[in-house]
């Protein structure tokens, strides 16, 4: 898939039908909204199906031993006490089950979904588990570097476009496409750029320890980050030069040179 300009985008494309969106910020996030004013340039319809609350870290996690309850935030709106991959199974098999959404956009996340981190994020895994429902899907993230000033304005400009030209390619079946906008202005932002996930920022997952008033130990998790090496094909590198990048994401992780080397070892 060449790089896309904003003069390369497809204008002849039909509206959609429904299109249905989802996050892992929680119904009330800033990104969700933009993602809403963006889908509402695109579709017919847009329902909006989102956790009551942050489920950032969920990855692609459904809830197999509590019951999900669901509430009605306006028309087509409904909150989750569950995960995105939750609301995402919630829409399609039930609050949508007489006609599937044509397409499943997830975000606009605060903040990057890049190399390994794609494997913990809610965002990705709700576009993820649209696509183990036969239906394509979008993740999309705007990166920061200052977290109370998100460039909510760069991915309000450019994720029409985007959609758009990923809609245009041509599938032989549903994809799901990781979108990462970089921290700069629109203006100053490049192509759409194919990717790969590449290694990304994480360096590991620290567990820092807390006291609450009583005295009992609590505890959180954090992500250890830092540069890395990743090739000039990755998301991580490709959003460092400014550019907007575009990774298609599959359910097979096999490690094929390890595969080779099993079936050697154990033959």
């Amino acid at each position: 898939m060449p790089a896309v300009t904003p003069a390369a985008i497809p204008s002849s494309l039909p509206r959609l039908a429904r299109v249905l969106l989802t996050n892992d910020d929680g119904i009330d996030a800033p990104g969700l909204a933009v993602l809403e004013a963006v889908a509402a340039e695109l579709a017919d319809e847009v329902w909006i199906v989102a956790p009551e609350h942050d489920q950032s870290g969920t990855s692609h996690s459904i809830s197999l031993h509590s019951p999900l309850r669901v509430s009605e935030h306006g028309k087509r709106r409904f909150g989750v006490l569950g995960t995105p991959g939750d609301c995402v199974v919630m829409a399609v098999r039930h609050l949508m089950q007489d006609a599937p959404p044509t397409l499943v956009l997830s975000g606009i996340n605060r903040g990057g979904n890049l190399g390994v981190e794609t494997m913990f994020s809610g965002t990705v895994g709700a576009a993820m588990t649209a696509l183990l429902l036969g239906l394509p899907s979008i993740a999309l993230s705007q990166t920061f570097s200052d977290r109370d000033n998100v460039r909510w304005d760069t991915a309000r400009e450019l994720a029409p476009g985007v959609i758009q030209s990923l809609r245009a390619i041509e599938h032989d079946a549903p994809t799901c496409f990781n979108v990462n906008f970089p921290d700069i202005d629109a203006a100053l932002a490049g192509p759409l750029t194919p990717t790969r996930q590449g290694v990304g920022l994480v360096e590991g997952i620290d567990v820092l320890p807390q006291t609450d008033p009583r005295g009992l130990q609590y505890h959180w998790l954090r992500f250890q980050r830092g540069p890395r090496e990743n090739s000039a094909d990755s998301e991580t590198a490709v959003v460092a030069s400014g550019r907007v990048s575009v990774t298609p994401l599959q359910f097979e992780r096999t490690d094929e040179r390890m595969f080779a080397a099993l079936k050697v070892a154990l033959a």
